[in-house]
């Protein structure tokens, strides 16, 4: 009984903390809790209305920060298998690789609906 109260009282204790973070805070905290778990994204980089480039089976995508000032830069990068044949799927020959995309770039993240 004792233990069960005190799992209780650490979880309000935590959900009280959690709730008096900014929202920026609480994104950073869903994002790190997210990467734990991983993900399944899939990254469409588009000119125009066609679809160039996808990257599929990507755990996360990062916002590059300066080396001196720390600010963020006008891209984002992560790794990713490249979807040559946009079918969604990890195909021999495919292979994972480190990519770019700028913040001036048509694109749309989002997680692996199959």
């Amino acid at each position: 009984m004792h233990q069960k109260y005190l799992i209780a009282c650490a979880a309000c204790i935590l959900a009280l903390c959690f709730a008096a973070c900014t929202q920026e805070s609480q994104n950073r905290i869903s994002r790190s809790i997210q990467n734990w778990t991983g993900t399944d994204g899939v990254l469409d980089v588009y000119a125009g209305d066609k679809l160039m480039k996808r990257f599929i089976k990507i755990d996360k995508m990062s916002t590059a920060l300066g080396t001196g000032d720390g600010d963020a830069r006008s891209y984002r990068y992560g790794y990713g298998h490249i979807d040559a044949n946009f079918n969604l799927q990890v195909d021999p020959g495919e292979k994972k690789t480190y990519f770019e995309v700028s913040n001036f770039s048509t694109y749309i993240f989002y997680e692996n609906p199959m």
